[in-house]
């Protein structure tokens, strides 16, 4: 890990900059706001081109962020009510949006490709907020977990809640983890087997507690059946509320929205393998099993995610309290950037496949190819 020179006065310098997280909940609003004011029709592409574009200038710009918050004060950033709340606000700041964007797609009579640009924006914010549920689903307290579900009622992906937790995290970077991508592997066939391996896993899994509970299934206690519920019940409110015609609008940006979550998990782990012990079992997850990275803007939108390497070996800690090692393979730029990569796989693999292969020291045997 790396060195930080230990510091009693120490303070979180990002503090108050968690808070633009929630910001990227409001691309809708921003995409309305210039649309009506400027009248340009590429105004409601807002969202895919301050993501795609401005971020990763930004991160150019802008570069690193490696410091570590001391040891001896994580106790009390881990304890913070604030650090919670600013994740609250996000989940808050979404569903304002959301409904927002419902009503301007069923009201505003726009040309073809400023709606599709429209509902590509509300999904890029509605797919960051599957980071929001993210953060919110590891934690143990009911209220945090219930805002997880919310989080990813608009895209329809409630399964997210129960499979990354305990599918993902116990096989990640294994052939047997779905949202684990192989080396070689194009996103395109990486998205179907996630997709669909991930949806199966959540059943299996909530399936197997509820057995053990002497519960059926299709039983209310059933997270994937909790989670949908709310699904059916905000879109079904919508639909009631604004007519069947807002249907194609909400399902682009579902799609679009849950396959940003699904390209991140295809950069995440791309190639990397736990090798299989003696006894069977894959040895402990480390930092060496996920890319990580340190740009600076991006890690302040999306809570740490791109420090995903100490996410995975600790995953108990918060984002405010994530850390950078220098034995995680690091990726080349920050996930906004990666992305793009990833959506053009000839320039994703000229660019990611020499990094796999010379992380393992040129050792094929290590990397993960199915």
């Amino acid at each position: 890990m790396t060195a930080t020179t230990l510091q009693p006065e120490w303070t979180d310098k990002r503090r108050y900059l968690w808070l633009l997280s929630t910001l990227t909940m409001l691309l809708p609003l921003g995409a309305i706001l210039l649309a009506n004011t400027t009248g340009n029709a590429l105004s409601w592409w807002f969202g895919p081109i301050f993501v795609f574009v401005m971020i990763p200038l930004l991160d150019m710009l802008l570069g690193e962020e490696t410091e570590n918050p001391p040891e001896e004060v994580v106790p009390r950033l881990e304890s913070e009510t604030y650090y919670r709340v600013a994740v609250w606000v996000a989940v808050a700041f979404q569903y304002w949006a959301f409904v927002t964007a419902c009503y301007v797609a069923a009201t505003y009579v726009l040309p073809w490709y400023s709606y599709l640009g429209f509902a590509i924006t509300t999904g890029t914010a509605m797919g960051i907020a599957i980071n929001t549920a993210h953060e919110l689903g590891h934690k143990t307290d009911g209220f945090e977990r219930l805002l997880a579900k919310l989080a990813l009622a608009p895209v329809f992906y409630g399964h997210f809640f129960v499979e990354h937790n305990r599918g993902h995290h116990v096989r990640v970077s294994t052939p047997e983890d779905p949202a684990s991508s192989r080396f070689g592997e194009s996103f395109y066939r990486f998205l179907p087997r996630t997709v669909f391996g991930s949806l199966r896993s959540a059943w299996r899994l909530e399936a197997e507690r509820l057995a053990r509970d002497s519960k059926p299934v299709w039983h209310w206690q059933n997270h994937n059946l909790q989670a949908w519920g709310l699904s059916v019940l905000l879109w079904g409110a919508l639909l009631f509320w604004l007519g069947w015609s807002l249907l194609p609008f909400l399902l682009i940006q579902s799609v679009f929205g849950f396959q940003l979550l699904e390209v991140v998990n295809y950069i995440e782990h791309y190639g990397l393998l736990r090798r299989k012990k003696e006894n069977g079992r894959y040895e402990p997850c480390r930092p060496e099993h996920s890319w990580n990275s340190n740009r600076r803007v991006t890690n302040i939108f999306l809570y740490q995610l791109q420090r995903h390497s100490d996410h995975h070996a600790y995953p108990t800690r918060s984002y405010q309290s994530l850390r950078h090692f220098d034995e995680a393979p690091q990726l080349p730029g920050g996930y906004a950037s990666m992305i793009v990569l990833a959506w053009v796989p000839p320039l994703w693999r000229q660019v990611m496949d020499k990094r796999v292969i010379d992380h393992y020291g040129g050792d094929r045997s290590r990397i993960n190819v199915g």
